[in-house]
């Protein structure tokens, strides 16, 4: 049924009664308009939406590791509000009476028992807590193969060493999150940690025993670590956290996004596709594909389950339990340090079984890290931008330096589960731990060395596939008896990927002394920047020269003309 309206249309007197009842898009096509003109002309918001949406990005697989970072900490987020509002941080002592049979009667801290309670009398709360625990050892372990994947490209360089500092603040940051979000639950494993952590403070000469009581507010373990942690997991670190995500996408955006190399790609501009629809639509998609992996990780997979731990006790020690991952290397450089190593100085113990590899071994470690940038300009004298990345191949000391540190790393690791791996293969720990003392050393050296060998190995293969194509493993003999193995050359775009790397050399540090025989200040620091700069690029494969391509096609094109009028025996298609 219609009814007339004042738009309907008429003749004479008689209404036509037929009005449509269909909203009008033009009113809306209007009416956002008009509101997108209002906050354009008083914020100027359409320029910079203008900008946003034209804003090129490479195209490559690697580059999705940042954004899983950047997803599993949304999760972290959205899955950290909802454990918020159950968990308690508090550890005065009370007397445990809740859904969890085996636990009647314990006396544990409150923040143990609002655990307990989450995670067995609210509905879904275990699984909050899993899916929390997943995604943040997702999200370090994004951010780390991610700085992998920037350290082994060279996208760390100018200008973008702002940027390495701000993702390795990140990383340390990740694991702040972790380790204090990780000892919230007040259970016997984190409650050892904790303990270790004290000690390690303890260790450093004159100021440990202060920063300790200002820690945990008295002799561990106090009674306001909790509280202090749940202030820092909650809002001081998310908001750094925070902060430093907004300042490196702020950074990616202002300057050019790097690509790998390929055809037409330069330091000059960038071949991908815009941020609008392209990268939008994609990135909606990923973010929920990574939000549904780590669903599934925390229901299928149960992590830290503190209920068989129970409440924290200084009197027990849980055997086979280590924590998580990325504090690992810090459990086994205590490991496997000797321990015979105190001196005392002026009425000061030091630890050195202790402060050696809990707090210099791990300073040195992040501070080489941090610093790297710097190191390798000043090695390579190389001040240009780089928005092209590097092959891992074509930069050899680079990429087996990063693999040597993995190896260092990974020793520690397994030697902080040396009790695991004793006991699964059957092995004396005593045994373990006297291996692993030289392994720490001489695996590394053996890492880097072998990856270097591999890395040059690979430039000399791309070499041969620039200046003589692909085997085909077609092979034609000739009436004169002479075989050959027909090649087929590489496309333009493989030989651009090929050749386009710089061609660094060791740096000349000039003579020493002046033409009147003065020696020149700062002599030593020249001598050892020369002596890294040979350690860098004294072997090295020389890339390919346009004129090297030139002679090598031009032999070949000889060849075949030579050889045209000669009936060929073609072995492959040959009875014998």
């Amino acid at each position: 049924m219609t009814t007339p309206s004042s738009g309907s249309v008429s003749t004479g007197s008689v209404s036509t009664g037929t009005v449509s009842s269909v909203p009008s898009t033009s009113r809306l096509t209007r009416a956002a308009g008009d509101t997108a003109n209002f906050v354009d002309e008083r914020t100027s918001i359409g320029a910079f939406t203008k900008f946003m949406a034209r804003k090129l990005f490479p195209d490559h697989w690697s580059f999705m590791l940042g954004e899983i970072a950047l997803y599993s900490f949304i999760v972290l987020l959205l899955s950290g509000v909802i454990l918020t509002a159950f968990f308690v941080p508090s550890m005065d002592q009370v007397t445990y009476d809740g859904g969890l049979a085996q636990l009647h009667g314990a006396e544990m801290s409150k923040a143990f028992e609002s655990t307990i309670h989450m995670s067995f009398d609210v509905p879904g709360g275990l699984l909050m807590r899993q899916i929390h625990h997943w995604a943040a050892l997702i999200f370090t372990a994004s951010i780390v193969t991610h700085m992998a994947r920037i350290f082994f490209t060279g996208a760390f360089r100018k200008p973008r060493e702002i940027n390495w500092l701000v993702g390795f603040t990140l990383m340390i940051m990740s694991l702040a999150a972790g380790f204090t979000g990780y000892s919230l639950p007040d259970d016997v494993l984190s409650g050892n940690g904790l303990r270790i952590i004290d000690g390690v403070i303890l260790s450093i000469p004159i100021i440990g025993q202060y920063i300790s009581y200002g820690l945990f507010g008295a002799q561990f373990p106090g009674d306001v670590l909790i509280p202090r942690m749940f202030t820092a997991h909650i809002l001081l670190i998310p908001g750094i956290i925070l902060a430093l995500v907004a300042l490196h996408l702020f950074l990616v955006f202002m300057q050019k996004h790097t690509q790998h190399p390929g055809g037409g790609r330069t330091d000059k501009n960038v071949v991908g596709l815009p941020l609008f629809p392209v990268y939008t639509a994609k990135a909606g998609g990923f973010f929920f594909v990574v939000f549904g992996a780590i669903a599934l990780l925390g229901a299928a997979f149960q992590i830290n389950p503190v209920w068989n731990y129970g409440p924290y006790d200084p009197s027990p020690v849980s055997a086979g339990t280590q924590p998580d991952w990325y504090m690992l290397f810090i459990d086994g450089g205590l490991r496997i340090m000797p321990g015979l190593f105190e001196v005392v100085i002026g009425g000061y113990t030091l630890s050195l079984n202790v402060l050696i590899p809990a707090v210099v071994l791990p300073g040195l470690f992040f501070g080489f890290l941090a610093l790297y940038p710097w190191i390798e300009k000043w090695a390579t004298g190389d001040r240009g931008e780089k928005h092209v990345l590097d092959r891992p191949r074509n930069a050899p000391v680079r990429t087996g330096l990063g693999v040597a540190i993995i190896t260092f790393y990974v020793v520690l690791v397994l030697e902080g589960s040396n009790d695991i791996v004793a006991n699964v293969f059957h092995l004396s720990i005593n045994d373990l731990t006297i291996m692993f003392r030289i392994l720490v050393f001489a695996l590394p050296v053996a890492a880097f060395m072998i990856t270097k060998r591999i890395a040059m190995g690979l430039q000399r293969k791309d070499r041969e596939l620039v200046l003589h194509g692909e085997e085909t493993g077609r092979i034609v003999r000739f009436e004169s008896g002479e075989y050959i193995e027909v090649h087929e050359p590489i496309s333009e775009q493989e030989r651009w990927v090929l050749v386009s790397y710089a061609n660094l050399k060791p740096q000349e540090i000039g003579p020493e002394a002046n033409e009147h025989g003065v020696r020149r200040k700062g002599a030593r620091w020249r001598r050892f920047k020369a002596a890294l700069s040979r350690f860098y690029f004294e072997d090295r494969v020389e890339p390919v020269t346009p004129a090297e391509v030139a002679e090598a096609h031009a032999h070949h094109a000889a060849e075949i003309e030579a050889k045209k009028n000669a009936e060929p025996y073609d072995a492959a298609s040959s009875h014998v």
